[in-house]
């Protein structure tokens, strides 16, 4: 997943979010990444939170539908249509199927 800041808020932000987020964030080459957390507990939804920090993001479907599985939202994992998906589409699904 890659995060596009809010350049109103920060230009640089690496480390973990908090923890019930389930990804810590590293630059490459002035750009912004996630890597999700494998070891500690993460809420169920923690890999589909967010923050005002960050202006965009951009998920791979395959990602995507690894914490929506492990979120246990599994109609939703079965309907991603699309190869990429971006801050609003995860919100859209996460109104349209309750999470």
């Amino acid at each position: 997943m890659e995060i596009i800041l809010n350049n109103s808020f920060c230009s640089s932000l690496t480390g973990s979010l908090s923890r019930r987020h389930g990804y810590y964030i590293y630059e490459n080459g002035g750009r912004f990444f996630s890597h999700r957390k494998t070891k500690g507990s993460v809420p169920p939804d923690g890999h589909l939170r967010g923050g005002p920090i960050i202006q965009d993001i951009i998920v791979p479907a395959d990602e995507l539908r690894g914490a929506l599985i492990e979120a246990r939202a599994f109609i939703a994992a079965e309907n991603l249509k699309l190869e990429v998906y971006h801050a609003r589409d995860v919100l859209n699904f996460k109104t349209l199927f309750g999470l």
